[in-house]
């Protein structure tokens, strides 16, 4: 890594305000990523959403009622 060089203090901290910058800007964009896994990985998104529950459990009770039926 090629170490800087300044030629005065308002060049150091331009670069310390650019670097802070550059940091907030890493951490905003890692809880967005976090936020996304979350929501990603909610069970009801897991399972094809709402109506994906209803649809599996209608299919399941037909089913159960179906193989009573015939056993």
């Amino acid at each position: 890594m090629v170490k800087p060089s300044f030629n005065s203090f308002d060049e150091i901290d331009q670069k310390l305000k650019i670097l802070k910058l550059q940091r907030e800007i890493d951490k905003e964009q890692l809880k967005l990523h976090i936020n996304n896994v979350k929501t990603t990985f909610y069970p009801t998104n897991l399972l094809g959403g709402a109506s994906g529950i209803a649809q599996k459990l209608i299919i399941s009770f037909v089913v159960k009622k179906l193989l009573r039926k015939f056993s």
